[in-house]
């Protein structure tokens, strides 16, 4: 299964929110190694595959680096502080633009979606994204349509969420889109996600 395998992939970052990544990844690798025969896989990769230090000091290393990771069906570019050199940052932002070109879904959870509003591709789209960012948002590109108060906006091929643990929500829709909602309520199930907060 593992060569026909469709790869999710999530990009790793000095700087990145914890929750940003992990939260989607615990619902990506909870589905894929659940269900194997859905046939997708959770990856992570960072530039050169090497370890990174998020935004409140916690260290991953990634499956992969830029160069490595297998071709992507959904590419999924957290949020954190860590995005802020990014915005003027060609060389990531060129590499953004290429991703567009071949990955079916391109995702953002917080402020990443000012990263692809950066790069360019929110370019005339609705979007969301941290609730501290929507000036930033159209800063970068005043044809964004910002949605605030949604947790997530799908616009087909780009789908932004709201802040940090906003991507738990969008990562479950992600789930539904390509494996169905019942599959979406499994996953939601296993990793018994029901929020209720306490205050």
């Amino acid at each position: 299964m593992t060569n026909s395998a469709r790869y999710l992939g999530i990009l790793l970052f000095d700087g990145m929110e914890e929750l940003d990544a992990i939260g989607p990844w615990e619902v990506f690798a909870w589905w894929t190694q659940h269900f194997p025969g859905d046939g997708y896989l959770a990856t992570t990769f960072s530039a050169d595959g090497g370890p990174v230090t998020c935004e409140k000091s916690l260290v991953v290393q990634p499956h992969h680096s830029i160069d490595s990771v297998p071709a992507l069906d959904v590419l999924l570019h957290p949020g954190g502080d860590g995005t802020i050199p990014m915005l003027t940052d060609p060389a990531h932002l060129k590499w953004l633009r290429e991703q567009r070109t071949h990955v079916p879904l391109i995702t953002s959870v917080c402020t990443g979606a000012t990263v692809l509003a950066a790069a360019g591709l929110l370019h005339g789209r609705p979007a969301t994204t941290n609730r501290k960012a929507f000036d930033r948002l159209r800063e970068l590109d005043a044809t964004i349509t910002p949605r605030p108060g949604e947790r997530y906006v799908d616009d087909g091929d780009i789908i932004t969420s709201a802040g940090i643990s906003a991507g738990i929500d969008m990562a479950l829709h992600i789930v539904a889109r390509l494996a169905g909602p019942t599959r979406a309520h499994d996953v939601r199930e296993g990793i018994e996600y029901s929020p209720d907060p306490p205050h």
